[in-house]
């Protein structure tokens, strides 16, 4: 299988951390969304991803998927070793509503395409710029789910989750942009659990061999 992905995507963040967790091996193939007027919008990457996005899991008979959550809810169901989405049904629900509420509300209104239309096709300045990214990241949104986490070692339960897969990247986008995120207990207990664990230490975007 081939990952395409950006190493500071956090939507290919998330994918790296659940592959870990899983250990499953990849190759994986940077696509800069930067270089070349980002290499997202080229020919060859809208033949694997119409919307221009990473990450993008090619499997080996070729079938190409998209979207973070597609590709986690695919690897839990193909290597359902260790399960990221819970079986109850009522846990489960809990576990992608904290997924959604990141992947849905709070990332897409800081995502790069964004912020590049904020900053050149409205003209606004760094700092209306930099005050929508604080709103959106931190009382629009992970003030939220700290009130949806109980409190256990990782977002839910002793193991992590899809949840954790979505919540760590999210954190990492937060330090970025110098969002303070102190006050969230929660959410800080689970990110300390996850700091200890190689499958997320491996994610970091620090550790990609397309870091810069």
């Amino acid at each position: 299988m081939r990952l395409y992905g950006y190493f500071r995507s956090s939507a290919a963040y998330r994918v790296r951390i659940a592959l870990n967790l899983k250990g499953v091996s990849v190759e994986h193939v940077p696509v800069h969304l930067l270089k070349e007027g980002g290499q997202q919008k080229l020919p060859i990457h809208l033949l694997r991803n119409p919307q221009a996005l990473v990450p993008v899991l090619e499997l080996d008979d070729g079938t190409l998927l998209t979207q973070s959550l597609a590709i986690i809810e695919y690897l839990d169901a193909t290597f359902p070793c260790p399960r990221l989405i819970p079986e109850d049904p009522v846990l489960a629900a809990r576990v992608r509503a904290v997924a959604l509420a990141i992947g849905c509300e709070i990332h897409p209104l800081n995502n790069l395409r964004v912020l590049n239309y904020l900053k050149g096709q409205l003209c606004q300045p760094k700092e209306s710029v930099d005050a929508w990214i604080g709103h959106w990241m931190l009382s629009g949104g992970l003030d939220a789910v700290e009130a949806l986490l109980p409190g256990d070692e990782f977002c839910f339960g002793p193991a992590p989750t899809l949840a954790d897969c979505f919540l760590i990247p999210q954190l990492f986008n937060a330090k970025r942009f110098n969002v303070p995120y102190d006050g969230l207990a929660r959410t800080r207990r689970a990110e300390q659990s996850c700091e200890k664990l190689d499958a997320f230490i491996e994610a970091h975007p620090a550790r990609q061999p397309d870091a810069e």
